[in-house]
């Protein structure tokens, strides 16, 4: 994928200035250096993005199945099983490469390759395609298939087609619904029943899987989603305290146990009780101080390894998020700026193993930084 060093270098030299909140009366407040540009998606870029999705979002082969067998007859090819998702490598993949797609049609109708992409994505995404993958989450042994990061994922897909004006977006969406909708109970169901939050930093993070399906709820007025995911976040975390920092990253993390915490709880907490949190939970960052070193990847052909890269964006999207519901965090846009120019220029590789998913954590990373 040579193609992208162009891309993503552009998007790095390309940065625009924003205005940064980073200065404070409070004299104990540490003050970031505004040294480093918030990263801008531009057109131009936007078309060598819209380059990932198209490549693989119908590449049926190498593919990772996740699938439980039961008897021969389960042995099918991912096409079949998965009509709508069975590219990118894995479904969820697959999904939020179907999302990549739709996000940067949204802010640019204009993509050089709009027609093409435009016509795999109403290929996949149809009402008889929905129904098979409906009806492989419904059978026995796959009922908690891609819980909860690919259900996350599928709902954040099924927001982006809502808020698309568009003749196609409008007929995605309806078709993509009742596989949305069963998600939103299965969520429903499992929440209550987990006893126990998943702090890792890889797909089984809770706290990473109610945030996105916490922006669906609200936007879909979902009330009995939005209980099962406030209820459950604040059993977990509310009493949180001291979140260790120091011990990430984990060698495969993609996302950071704590500050994945700090996205949910943003979003379901009272400002006042937020901030009283989050005050004992990142012990600091109250006066400006978050220590984050960047992660580095030793092998981008390993496809674990190259998981640290994802880890920067994702990070650099969760202090984007805090900076812009809160203006009192607003320094931390400089960390985050770090993170994401720092790892843009990473993303070139000859393989399958980082650019299958990578460009969608690049795109969403710098959706939230366009919202300063």
């Amino acid at each position: 994928m040579r193609y992208l060093l162009i891309a993503l270098l552009l998007i790095v030299a390309g940065c625009q200035q924003n205005q940064k909140n980073i200065t404070t009366e409070n004299p104990e407040v540490e003050v970031a250096v505004d040294s480093i540009a918030t990263p801008q998606l531009t057109l131009e870029q936007a078309n060598n993005l819209a380059l990932l999705p198209l490549h693989c979002v119908d590449q049926e082969y190498p593919n990772k199945m996740g699938h439980v067998t039961a008897t021969p007859e389960d042995q099918k090819r991912p096409t079949v099983q998965h009509p709508a998702f069975y590219g990118c490598f894995d479904w969820h993949s697959a999904v939020h490469g179907h999302w990549s797609a739709v996000a940067l049609f949204k802010k640019f109708p204009d993509l050089d390759n709009a027609s093409k992409l435009l016509d795999k994505l109403t290929s996949n995404i149809t009402s008889e395609n929905i129904a098979v993958e409906i009806a492989y989450l419904n059978t026995d042994n796959n009922a908690s298939f891609e819980r909860t990061y690919g259900w996350a994922w599928l709902l954040k897909l099924q927001q982006e087609l809502d808020t698309w004006d568009s003749d196609e977006a409008r007929q995605m969406a309806q078709a993509l619904q009742p596989l949305s909708t069963l998600i939103s109970e299965r969520y429903i169901d499992y929440l209550p029943k987990l006893n126990y939050a998943i702090r890792v930093g890889e797909h089984s993070n809770t706290a990473f899987g109610m945030a996105f399906a916490w922006d669906y709820a609200v936007h879909a007025n979902d009330g009995a989603l939005k209980k099962a995911i406030e209820s459950k976040a604040i059993e977990f975390y509310k009493n949180d305290k001291d979140c260790p920092l120091g011990w990430e990253p984990s060698g495969y993390d993609f996302l950071s146990p704590c500050l994945e915490e700090v996205d949910i709880m943003r979003r379901v907490l009272p400002a006042d009780e937020f901030h009283s949190w989050l005050t004992n939970f990142l012990p600091g960052i109250e006066n400006g101080k978050l220590d984050l070193e960047l992660g580095e990847v030793s092998d981008r052909t390993d496809g674990k390894l190259v998981h640290i890269d994802g880890l920067n964006l994702s990070r650099a999207w969760v202090l984007y998020g805090l900076a812009n519901q809160y203006e009192r965090y607003g320094n931390l846009i400089e960390t985050a700026d770090e993170h994401i120019t720092y790892t843009l220029p990473n993303l070139v590789a000859d393989d399958y193993e980082g650019g299958h998913w990578l460009g969608s954590f690049a795109i969403y990373a710098l959706q939230q930084a366009d919202v300063n």
